[in-house]
């Protein structure tokens, strides 16, 4: 579950106003509106599970990181389920998004068109080269994730969509077992359906 918070007299946040939150707040910034996610224990193993399958190969001088807030503008401070960031700003926050090479979201029920679409947006125009989204909760046969690039153009186009093996080399050599995923999820559905 996510919440959204709007005063009626609040329309659209910047960056500043985020000063005047509590430090420990988990919140992200998406074309000025301030979001406070709410990830289920499934969103967080499944984070978990791509986090490790990132770090088997990520390049030397950069780290794979959960939750993490990302600098982008004035109206959009968004924070990746994963992202891998260069190592000489892995002590700040928010981090820079150049120097990001790769973003992750796990989309929840209430997040799908902001990861699909407003994310994905403000991701292409920061310059994160790929993209990739996983989305364990529209598709009964599987999770899916989907690979997104940066084309000629400056948007974001598909490169692949899979709920078996996903596999790239952008932008360094990935592997991903999307059964194992799927596996895990159905393995809480059918705790949920038996409670």
């Amino acid at each position: 579950m996510t919440a959204a918070l709007q005063s009626p007299d609040k329309q659209d946040w910047t960056v500043d106003d985020l000063a005047s939150l509590p430090p420990d707040l988990n919140y992200e910034l998406i074309d000025g509106r301030l979001i406070l996610p709410s990830p289920t224990g499934l969103h967080q193993m499944l984070g978990i599970k791509i986090l490790t399958a990132l770090e088997q190969a990520c390049p030397d001088g950069y780290s794979v990181v959960p939750d993490m807030s990302m600098e982008i503008d004035r109206r959009n401070e968004p924070r990746p389920d994963v992202v891998v960031l260069h190592d000489s700003v892995m002590l700040q926050t928010p981090a820079p998004v150049d120097q990001a090479i790769l973003a992750v979201e796990v989309i929840s029920p209430s997040s799908h068109w902001r990861d699909l679409h407003a994310k994905a947006r403000v991701y292409a125009r920061s310059g994160i080269g790929t993209y990739l989204v996983v989305d364990p909760v529209s598709f009964d046969h599987g999770v899916v994730l989907t690979e997104f690039r940066i084309s000629d153009e400056g948007d974001y186009e598909i490169i692949t969509s899979t709920s078996e093996i996903f596999e790239t080399d952008a932008p360094f050599p990935i592997k991903i077992n999307l059964a194992v995923l799927t596996a895990l999820r159905d393995k809480y559905l059918a705790a949920r359906d038996d409670a």
